[in-house]
């Protein structure tokens, strides 16, 4: 296996090293809106450049890069070239005399929709419990019936037991089913239906009819909260099992081939608060729609939310027999997220007052790097961006000055990183759904005070994933300039499709240069829930 992958990451250098030599110029291989920045960047000696219309093969601009300027972790001297002028809709390459041209990209209005339908798609074809069919570039993908046997209750102390656990979304490049990072993927989700709704809605996503009267895009979350709604134990007491999976990794099979045991594990105090925290947003977001279901979702929340109150200790998931993702974490950002959630959803007295406490414990701070471990940023974005009376004018002050200064951190990290990278200079697993999760900092910011550079730096975001980056390639299977072809997903590696499933965010290199397209390599490849989220939030900041 050692040898297999060795031979595979060397074979995947010298493509790369191949590819880059023909397409030398880096960019947002989608496209570009005609009314906001576009830039590319070029890591070799150059001066001038043109842009060329791609079907009349016509020069329609053409300007001086700017530059250059190094950078240690890629070891690149970088030119810029800016042509944010350029504001025709058309397809067009970038060209740089002597060096060579970029890929062909589009400039239209509407250049992110087909992304944002086909990233969002990517959540139903991770659908658990049905059988799910997509069509992309030619290809079939599609699922029968899975997992209808979910789930058995040995480990919450009734054995040889069974209920009914089916739904959901498979969590990542795994089949397994996990609380914790539902809570990160949902919290975005809804959020990016409260900030961009009327975008969201008027794209068609070609979903089954699974909640009558919902628009689309809830209709997909409430398949997770669904599920959700049968993770709580069923004795009442509010306490929600940290997830659902079998004892260990299956190997590359398709979902309806796994048929090992699955079962509900123990409770742990993070999972019971981010149920809270889904729970209250699904009651918000759904009751237009469904008032009983709503009011369902708001008693779960209650009963849960109790439960905490009534126990404050930390409860820490043991995996145990389980060797599946285990997803522990520290539970008081989570806490702080359900009291905010709580709070916004009811206006409970005590549920502010718990997130002010909490809050003023963690200093009010707004985190730059964050994901399922550390959820605080989605409590404090819900408290800041309220309109509930009752709040501590000074907290809410220090909170939202916070995270206009944490914004303002981004804009200058992006600015100083030659792709315009906002979380520039750190690399780790999952570190490209942090990038796109960066993208909610600054639109919040720019929310409470506006300012373009906000949304500048998480449209740069947008294009480092889509190709402005040290590899001029996109992140995105399916979508952009030489997508990844393997990654760290069953079911591409199990159908008979060489293509993999399309829409999906790989998590990214260790370091600025050596992500690999290596299925093995779950660290730098795999595909995630939580990292999609995100992805689906940035790219919604950008639909028209």
């Amino acid at each position: 296996m050692k040898n297999k992958i060795s031979f595979l990451i060397a074979l995947l250098m010298f493509s790369f090293a191949a590819f880059t030599q023909t397409n030398p110029v880096h960019l947002n291989s989608i496209g570009f809106l005609p009314g906001l920045p576009k830039v590319a960047s070029i890591p070799h000696e150059c001066g001038e450049f043109k842009v060329i219309n791609a079907e009349s093969g016509k020069e329609v601009f053409s300007g001086k890069t700017t530059g250059p300027v190094y950078q240690k972790d890629v070891d690149q001297n970088v030119w810029s070239a800016d042509f944010s002028k350029l504001k025709k809709p058309g397809k067009y390459y970038v060209e740089v005399p002597g060096i060579g041209r970029s890929t062909e990209f589009e400039i239209a209005k509407d250049v992110y929709e087909f992304a944002t339908k086909t990233s969002m798609r990517a959540f139903y074809l991770w659908r658990c419990g049905m059988a799910v069919h997509g069509e992309h570039d030619g290809n079939v993908y599609e699922t029968e019936d899975c997992h209808l046997n979910d789930g058995y209750e040995d480990y919450i102390g009734n054995s040889g037991s069974q209920r009914d656990g089916t739904g959901g979304w498979h969590d990542a490049g795994d089949h397994g089913k996990y609380t914790v990072n539902a809570g990160v993927t949902l919290g975005l989700m809804f959020y990016a239906w409260n900030h961009f709704q009327k975008q969201l809605d008027k794209i068609d996503y070609e979903l089954p009819e699974t909640a009558p009267g919902f628009p689309e895009y809830l209709q997909e979350l409430k398949w997770e909260t669904d599920w959700l709604l049968k993770m709580p134990y069923p004795d009442g007491s509010g306490r929600v099992s940290h997830k659902l999976t079998r004892t260990n990794f299956s190997g590359f099979i398709m979902p309806q081939d796994d048929d090992a045991k699955r079962y509900f594990t123990e409770w742990s105090s993070a999972a019971t608060a981010d149920f809270v925290a889904m729970m209250a947003m699904a009651a918000r977001y759904f009751k237009p729609y469904d008032a009983a279901y709503a009011q369902k979702c708001l008693d779960a929340a209650w009963t849960s939310y109790s439960f905490l109150l009534e126990n404050p200790e930390h409860k820490r998931f043991v995996q145990g027999d389980f060797k599946t993702g285990g997803y522990q974490t520290r539970d008081d950002d989570d806490r702080l997220w359900a009291a905010a959630e709580m709070w916004e959803t009811t206006g409970d007295p005590v549920a502010l007052e718990d997130f002010e406490k909490r809050a003023a414990a963690m200093n009010f701070e707004i985190d730059e790097n964050w994901d399922w471990s550390d959820v605080s940023n989605l409590g404090m974005y819900a408290y800041a961006l309220s309109n509930r009376k009752g709040k501590k004018a000074d907290t809410e002050k220090t909170i939202r000055q916070n995270i206009v200064s944490n914004a303002d951190a981004l804009v200058a990290k992006a600015e100083e990183d030659v792709y315009g990278r906002p979380l520039a200079g750190r690399y780790y697993w999952g570190c490209n759904g942090t990038v796109a999760r960066q993208t909610m900092n600054l639109q919040v910011a720019n929310k409470i005070q506006p300012n373009k550079e906000y949304i500048e730096t998480a449209l740069k975001a947008v294009d480092h994933i889509l190709g402005n980056n040290y590899y001029n390639r996109s992140y995105v299977t399916g979508l952009g300039i030489q997508p990844p072809m393997n990654p760290h997903d069953r079911r591409s590696g199990a159908d008979n499709v060489v293509a993999p499933w399309p829409g999906y965010i790989v998590g990214g290199g260790h370091s600025a240069t050596d992500w690999v397209d290596v299925e093995e390599s779950y660290s730098h490849n795999e595909v995630a829930i939580n990292w999609q989220g995100a992805w689906v939030y940035a790219l919604a900041g950008f639909l028209k």
